[in-house]
């Protein structure tokens, strides 16, 4: 798996694939509460990205997104106690881990995953989190710590805030609520695209 700079998040297919024809490289479905349709819109975001040279991440649903033949699964803490690696691996579906702190990073980085992802970075609007933001010096001691492994950075990132971000030492940054909250949701991705192109 290869990251990009640039990691959107979507929360539906609708939303994929109006936004990924407009370059996107590396996209996240997070389906939270699909229901019956969940296999389908996991599909029609596997053949949009095979379309637009894209890679596809499923979030939490592991069993689909194997099953499916997706490029990459990302999974919480609480998933990795129920998700079969060695399947995952078996099967070529790479996968990412979240972490929030030193214990987790650690569990996570024996996994040998695709990439570890640190957050919340900033101050999110997105959703109400246990932990507070980690900070900047949090980012530099995590890539100090993963090594090869690639680091997303996830949280509050705006395209100003990407020098710091990228300075800091993450590889790719994970973007939510700035786009999924726009005007104009296209256009801010494209802003996006431009703003990450130069780390391309």
């Amino acid at each position: 798996m290869r990251l990009d700079p640039f990691y959107l998040i979507v929360s539906d297919a609708d939303a994929l694939e109006r936004l990924v024809p407009l370059g996107v490289r590396l996209v996240q479905l997070r389906l939270k509460d699909a229901g019956a349709t969940l296999p389908a819109q996991i599909i029609r975001a596997r053949e949009c990205c095979a379309a637009h040279g894209a890679q596809l991440v499923v979030n939490d649903h592991w069993q689909l997104a194997l099953d499916l033949g997706c490029d990459a699964v990302h999974l919480g803490q609480e998933d990795m106690d129920t998700a079969d690696v060695d399947a995952l691996r078996a099967g070529g579906v790479a996968f990412g881990l979240s972490t929030h702190d030193d214990s987790e990073l650690a569990r996570a980085l024996a996994l040998r995953p695709a990439y570890v992802a640190l957050g919340p970075v900033w101050p999110t609007r997105l959703k109400k989190m246990k932990w507070g933001p980690q900070g900047l010096d949090r980012v530099t001691a995590w890539k100090r710590a993963s090594g090869t492994v690639p680091l997303v950075g996830i949280g509050g990132v705006t395209p100003d805030r990407l020098p710091a971000l990228f300075g800091a030492g993450a590889d790719c940054a994970a973007v939510v609520t700035d786009i999924q909250t726009a005007a104009d949701p296209a256009a801010r991705c494209r802003d996006w695209l431009a703003a990450t192109r130069k780390w391309a």
